[in-house]
């Protein structure tokens, strides 16, 4: 298998050269030209290799391979957009020799890993394999901001019931949270212009404020003043997982006196701390910020338990009585522990790595929800730095040569 490591290297690197974050539509591109190039991208890569592939209309891509009854694996090729921090060009796929890694945004998330799972089918096929069953290697286009792609698909093609998405955690993952995106409108009294964050899913990093100064709250709330400007510098983290950043927003609100929504949405999460079950706490992030006259739109990134009803979730919510709209809702993923494809991932996981793990739940969304019996499969694991959504993204080639015996192993025993 090692032959096949410098060419995926490569490939990675060309992959992440693309700036596939969500851009405004252009005449067939739904989500911008720099998505559309990478799905091109990768299906001209596929179609080398001697793959069946599908373009439905730059929403979503697939690679097919076999006969049978249906297996996914679902990877997506847009990203979040860069954020600032970066030491290193985000769109630069810099091959690093002497840290063994590539360097750039999608080299874990996802880009990375879909092209070692189209590397593991190949590989599979060289020497010989014939699956039992129709493996579809799935790429959504859109799965960063409102999972358009997953819909389209489900309109246009037939979506497999059951596969994993290289796209999380290892061993594997048995539970999702279930995930709100929503825009509250809180009324001001104007007076300042404010505007900050890049996405919903990532701890707003970045924030900047017209607004008459006062340098005590300046030195207080350890903000600068440049350019006519207050700036607040935060540390970008996934949505998940907003413990992991800090949040820009937060002395922001303070600084402008807006106390009542810091309150709000920073202390009491908005009546909804301490909900937990063993998937985890609920989460609240609020992520972007952005004034229109005297209203303050905020978007937060919530994820609330599986076991728990969003009904029940917006009932809590709607009792503080501040308008909001919902963005986007993906409802938890929950499965069975001891069902097939947990064991049989958490098995191969276990067998390469030498490991003993077992089963877990996150915060975090992906497309294994799409499915009726789905699981993120890899590629973080415990104990590893943290860099998804997060300047200076990396993968290294240990972590490419473990996730591709990883895959091609699971691949061959899933459809065997």
């Amino acid at each position: 298998m090692q032959k096949y490591i410098p060419d995926i290297i490569k490939n990675v690197s060309d992959i992440i050269k693309f700036e596939s974050y969500q851009q405004p539509a252009k005449e067939g591109m739904p989500f911008g030209e720099g998505v559309a190039k990478s799905l091109d991208y990768f299906l001209a890569l596929a179609n080398f290799f001697g793959f069946e592939t599908k373009n439905y209309d730059n929403y979503v891509g697939e690679v097919i391979w076999g006969s049978g009854e249906e297996f996914a694996i679902l990877c997506h090729l847009d990203v979040v957009p860069a954020g600032s921090g970066w030491t290193k060009d985000p769109f630069g796929g810099e091959v690093d020799y002497d840290n063994n890694r590539i360097w750039g945004r999608g080299a874990m998330d996802d880009k990375g890993p879909a092209i070692i799972a189209l590397y593991s089918m190949k590989a599979l096929k060289d020497k010989g394999f014939k699956p039992k069953k129709k493996i579809k290697l799935i790429l959504g286009c859109n799965e960063e901001s409102g999972w358009g792609c997953i819909e389209h698909y489900n309109k246009v093609a037939k979506m497999p019931k059951t596969g994993f998405s290289p796209d999380a955690d290892f061993p594997v993952i048995y539970a999702e949270k279930g995930i709100l995106h929503l825009k509250f409108a809180f009324k001001t009294q104007g007076g300042f212009t404010v505007n900050g964050g890049g996405a919903a899913n990532m701890v707003c990093d970045y924030c900047e404020v017209e607004a008459p100064v006062s340098a005590m709250k300046l030195t207080t709330l350890n903000l600068l003043y440049e350019d006519g400007k207050v700036i607040s510098k935060g540390k970008s983290a996934h949505g998940s997982t907003p413990e992991k950043g800090i949040n820009a927003i937060a002395p922001v609100l303070k600084y402008l006196g807006l106390d009542d929504i810091y309150s709000l949405l920073f202390e009491s999460k908005c009546g909804l701390a301490g909900l937990c079950d063993e998937t985890g706490e609920l989460t609240f992030s609020p992520n972007v910020i952005k004034s229109e006259g005297d209203v303050l739109y905020i978007t937060c990134d919530m994820r609330y338990p599986a076991t728990f009803k969003k009904e029940d979730i917006l009932a809590t919510l709607n009792a503080c009585g501040v308008p909001y709209e919902i963005l986007s809702y993906q409802a938890p993923l929950f499965n069975d522990k001891n069902c097939e494809l947990i064991k049989t991932l958490c098995s191969v996981y276990n067998e390469v790595t030498g490991k003993t793990v077992q089963p877990i739940a996150i915060g975090g969304g992906t497309y294994a929800r799409a499915l009726e019996c789905g699981a993120a499969f890899g590629p973080e694991e415990e104990g590893e730095e943290n860099v998804i959504h997060q300047p200076d993204e990396y993968i290294t080639f240990e972590k490419i040569e473990r996730c591709f015996k990883i895959y091609t192993l699971a691949i061959e025993r899933l459809t065997k």
